[in-house]
């Protein structure tokens, strides 16, 4: 999955010509982000509410202690956060490739940070 529209034209153009369409998607996803007020996911702290956005990379029915539970992988080019809705077997909308806003408190599961029931906006596009 690609999300480039096109290359940052801020930097000279030998800056971007080696960069991996990987790291222009992540570019892109970071400034989209900061664009909408989000918070990085990798600076997010444990405990703390935060507002994220990104990319859904994966949705998945995950039941937790025997409770259906919706899990969704969202990245904002900086790292990864899991969001689990519990109680729901399908969220309308909540497809991978769809760009997403959560608001809600981070927490660690397994090693890797969470979010239970956060609010979320879905969005079109990384500039809506």
């Amino acid at each position: 999955m690609s999300v480039t529209s096109k290359p940052d034209q801020t930097q000279p153009w030998w800056r971007r010509w080696g960069r991996t369409t990987a790291q222009l998607d992540d570019e892109l996803l970071q400034l989209s982000a900061g664009r909408h007020g989000a918070t990085p996911i990798q600076v997010c702290e444990l405990g703390q509410r935060c507002h994220v956005r990104g990319v859904l990379q994966s949705v998945t029915l995950r039941p937790q202690a025997g409770v259906p539970a919706v899990s969704a992988q969202l990245y904002d080019g900086t790292a990864t956060v899991t969001l689990i809705w519990l109680g729901r077997r399908r969220i309308v909308g909540i497809d991978p490739g769809r760009v997403l806003s959560a608001h809600g408190r981070v927490n660690q599961q397994a090693g890797e940070l969470v979010m239970f029931n956060p609010e979320y906006e879905l969005a079109q596009h990384l500039d809506d």
